[in-house]
Order: C-alpha cells, then sequence, then structure tokens
C-alpha cells in the first residue's frame, strides 16, 4: 500500500514536519511512504532574495511530485505552508493541473489528509485545512484529519500547532522556529493514522 506525501516547504519546516509523517505511515504493516516535492514556481534568482536556497538545496534529494503519482497511491497526505490563510501558490498550480484526474474520477475513494505551517499562533492554519479539504472533496477524497486521540494538541502548557483538521507547525515570522517535539509527533501520529485506515479500506 502506497501513501503520498506531497508537500512544498520554502524553509524546512514543512519538509521536517513530512519526515515525520513518513515515520508515521511506516508504522503501518505493508505500508509504504513515498515524499515527493511539488513543483517550484519562483526562480532561482528570487529564491536566493527570500533567503530559501540553503533549505532548498537540503530538499533537493527528494524528487518532484508528478500529477500522475497522485493515482497511483492509496492515500495522499498534502503538506502545504500557508499563505494568507490559504495553501501556497506552488500548491495551488500542482492541483490546478489535475483536471484530467478529476474528469476520470482517478482520485475517487482514495484517503487525503493536509498538514501545514504559519509564521505566527495564529496564521491561519486551520483555514488552510479546511479550504485545502474543499479541493480533495471536489477530487472524492475520504478526507482524514488528526483526531482528539492525539492528546498533544490539547496541550496548555506550550505554545504549539495542531488541530483536528491536520498537523501543523508555527515556524516563527522569520523562519526562526523548526517544529516542536509535540508538533512532529502530531504529524507522526497523523501519518499512522491515515495509512491505518486507507489500509482497512485496502482490505
Amino acid at each position: 500500500m502506497k501513501v503520498l506525501i506531497a508537500y512544498y516547504s520554502a524553509y524546512g519546516h514543512i519538509h521536517k514536519m513530512a519526515e515525520a509523517v513518513a515515520m508515521g505511515v511506516g508504522e503501518i504493516d505493508n505500508a509504504e511512504a513515498v515524499l515527493r516535492r511539488v513543483p517550484e514556481t519562483l526562480p532561482r534568482d528570487v529564491l536566493e532574495k527570500m533567503g530559501a536556497l540553503e533549505a532548498q538545496k537540503a530538499m533537493a534529494h527528494i524528487p518532484v511530485c508528478t500529477v500522475a503519482e497522485l493515482a497511483e497511491a492509496d492515500a495522499v497526505i498534502f503538506g502545504t505552508p500557508t499563505r494568507f490563510g490559504n495553501m501556497c501558490g506552488q500548491m495551488r498550480q500542482f492541483l490546478d493541473a489535475t483536471g484530467q484526474l478529476w474528469a476520470n474520477g482517478a482520485l475517487v475513494g482514495k484517503v487525503g489528509s493536509v498538514f501545514t505551517s504559519s509564521n505566527t499562533q495564529h496564521g491561519g492554519q486551520e483555514s488552510t485545512l479546511l479550504s485545502f479539504h474543499i479541493t480533495l472533496l471536489h477530487h472524492g477524497f475520504v478526507i482524514v484529519g488528526l483526531p482528539y486521540t492525539f492528546q498533544g494538541q490539547m496541550r496548555i502548557d506550550e505554545i504549539t500547532g495542531g488541530s483536528p483538521y491536520g498537523a501543523s507547525t508555527i515556524a516563527g515570522v522569520s523562519g526562526e522556529r523548526m517544529p516542536s517535539r509535540n508538533e512532529l509527533d502530531a504529524a507522526r501520529f497523523q501519518g499512522r493514522h491515515v495509512a491505518a485506515i486507507a489500509a482497512r479500506l485496502a482490505a
């Protein structure tokens, strides 16, 4: 059973979360986690001005995702940073190229899930996850979130991401904060949870 983790990460925060998601997927028997980056749309000089080149190099070993790979997977877990309360432009452009899959019903019945990041604690994480779900519903995905059985999302002793809609992390205004242990645990839990449900559906 293949679980595709398709994500965009500019500075490495979503990449770290994606690795944790993959670890969770791997905890389910016969589940294979496949990490893929969605295509970059920004030119190199813009990425350099953004200070994102170093992080991009660190992720260069992850292959770029193709639209066809979505149809080959049993489940797809998408990762996107928040851009004004919505998915990033790179992810939007990637999904906008899935019209043929929609026309063929190629993704109907697959498990879909989403995780995200934002600069600030209230920077639109939940709206990003929920608005992403709209696209998944149009494709016929069976949407899976992060249930409250992951009790780390109920912590009040520290600032942390995570909601019933999916795992998330807070990056800081300058991207200085990497995912906390609790946020990585949430991502890992979500990966395991999605893979377990996908395995039941496959059976």
